[in-house]
């Protein structure tokens, strides 16, 4: 298995794509201290709408353009042996995934039963296989992770995917986009959009379209996706006397906002990739802080009810905002510690990104 080499810029953009993205995906499960119900009736409040808007526009985006960036990574590898392949897949991906899983049943589940915390207890032993490897359900303590579930998936099917050419591959990503916006659910995806964005990563990489989104002027760019997070928004925050947006057609609005962001970001990494520096440091803990700001944020709930309080509070929106920062601080360290007393554990827990005694920029290669 050989990857066809990327330009340094392009190089840099994905490197900063990472990093903005798995930042704002923080947002998405960003602690409120409120139920379903209490959240749902603060949607319209000032704290609400401003939750509302970090979440919709630079959190739900995020995670299928990372599928988008796999698939763009995979359509550039040649695959002699589809063993090999899946094998080195499970390693960077799948055995990291239960392993943090693993971990945040044991540190999140753990405090809760000790009564220090409110957080899922397992219920059954299929409630702890279901957790740890996202067979069927969704996580409910690492909400995060079945995507890296979907994701190898993906990767499994890579070889197959790879072989469809010109209308056969317009045809599956039709199909997929049909069932991403259906709701119907079968269990070889959890989340069908992850699948649609590995196909259009694949087929950005055939039509070389990284190149020409480079060529788009920036506020081109923006204009869709503004446009349509507008509406969103719109339609998210209810308001006395508004009218709801039709429920069938909301999962279209969804995709559509998506596939703007996806234009929009790319376009924003790649002027940020002219100094790739920082993101370049930070990009080897994106998988890091992917895999670990669940168990974070459950365990800081103490501290944030004692500093702060729940959304509503006078203090909270700061402690909104600082979100993906704390998360980021919290990776950073934990990686940093495994790395010079546990650097095997590093290099497993990271999927090979964080290796040696320091991780540097010679050790970041883009990975699928």
């Amino acid at each position: 298995m050989r990857s066809e080499p990327l330009s340094p810029r392009l190089s840099d953009t994905i490197a900063v794509t990472r990093v903005l993205c798995v930042l704002g995906i923080v947002y998405v499960h960003a602690w409120t201290g409120l139920g379903g119900a209490e959240l749902a009736a603060a949607s319209s409040s000032g704290q609400g709408m401003l939750r509302t808007v970090l979440m919709e526009v630079f959190g739900r985006s995020a995670v299928p353009l990372l599928g988008m960036i796999s698939g763009y990574l995979v359509a550039g590898t040649v695959i002699k042996s589809w063993r090999t392949f899946i094998a080195r897949k499970a390693r960077v991906i799948l055995l990291p995934m239960a392993l943090w899983n693993a971990l945040a049943i044991l540190l999140v589940s753990g405090t809760a039963w000790l009564g220090l915390l409110k957080a899922p207890i397992p219920e059954s032993l299929w409630w702890l296989i279901d957790e740890l490897f996202s067979i069927l359900t969704p996580n409910h303590i690492n909400v995060q992770t079945p995507f890296l579930r979907d994701l190898f998936v993906c990767m499994a099917m890579a070889p197959l995917l790879l072989r469809l050419r010109g209308p056969w591959m317009t045809s599956a990503i039709l199909i997929v986009a049909a069932w991403s916006v259906s709701g119907w659910f079968f269990p070889l995806m959890l989340r069908p959009q992850i699948l649609l964005f590995f196909l259009l990563g694949i087929a950005a990489r055939r039509h070389d379209l990284a190149t020409r989104i480079a060529d788009v002027p920036l506020p081109v760019a923006l204009a869709p996706f503004i446009a349509i997070a507008a509406i969103k928004l719109i339609v998210s925050i209810p308001v006395p006397g508004s009218v709801a947006m039709a429920q069938k057609l909301v999962p279209l609005l969804d995709l559509g906002l998506r596939l703007a962001a996806a234009l929009a970001f790319a376009r924003i990494a790649w002027g940020l990739a002219a100094r790739p520096a920082m993101f370049r440091w930070l990009e080897p803990y994106a998988f890091f802080l992917f895999c670990s700001h669940m168990i974070l944020i459950w365990l800081a709930t103490p501290l944030f009810e004692a500093l702060t309080g729940p959304l509503g509070s006078p203090a909270y929106p700061l402690l909104l905002l600082v979100h993906p920062l704390l998360a980021l601080g919290f990776a950073l360290g934990l990686g940093q510690c495994l790395i010079l007393f546990a650097p095997r554990a590093a290099e497993v827990l990271s999927g090979g990104r964080l290796r040696g005694e320091r991780a540097t920029v010679a050790t970041i290669r883009p990975a699928s």
